[in-house]
């Protein structure tokens, strides 16, 4: 049997938002919630367009608010495959406010989510393989790695 594959560059998607008043706290900043719903959408896809299947969020790791963003921001939100495992594959989605006047990004936030493939009955099912293509890639997946290693004790350990 052949074990499909594809590469990073296959699925990283792209996403801009204007922030608008209605997605802003009561501090006046870019609600949270509505920066992790735009991100899980993001991972989502990311995930689904590398298995061409449904995909379901298991897991966020390092979920880290940097900076906040405010009314009329730009927010541009990126994600890509760090990892592939059997049934499971790791998502980095990075979340920046573009500078109208240079056109600068500013990470304002990162997450890694954990998506699992499913099968028409809604089990989890074999993701294809990732081609690593790039010195970056490598140790981005070098990295995936130790962040799983630290899941599977987090979730030994009951935390």
């Amino acid at each position: 049997m052949l074990v499909e594959s594809r590469k990073v560059s296959d699925s990283i998607v792209e996403t801009v938002h204007m922030i608008r008043p209605n997605h802003l706290n009561s501090a006046g900043r870019l609600f949270g919630g509505m920066l992790m719903q735009w991100m899980d959408e993001i991972a989502g896809i990311v995930a689904k367009r590398h298995t061409r299947m449904n995909v379901i969020t298991a897991s966020i790791d390092n979920l880290r608010f940097l900076k906040g963003a405010y009314q009329r921001d730009i927010v541009i939100i990126i994600g890509k495959i760090t990892y592939v495992g059997k049934t499971s594959m790791e998502v980095k989605v990075d979340s920046y406010v573009e500078h109208p006047e240079t056109g600068e990004r500013t990470l304002i936030n990162r997450a890694y989510f954990t998506m699992v493939a499913l099968d028409v009955n809604d089990r989890p099912t074999l993701v294809p393989r990732l081609e690593l293509t790039t010195d970056e890639e490598r140790e981005e997946w070098e990295k995936a790695e130790k962040r799983r290693e630290m899941r599977k004790m987090r979730k030994e350990e009951g935390f």
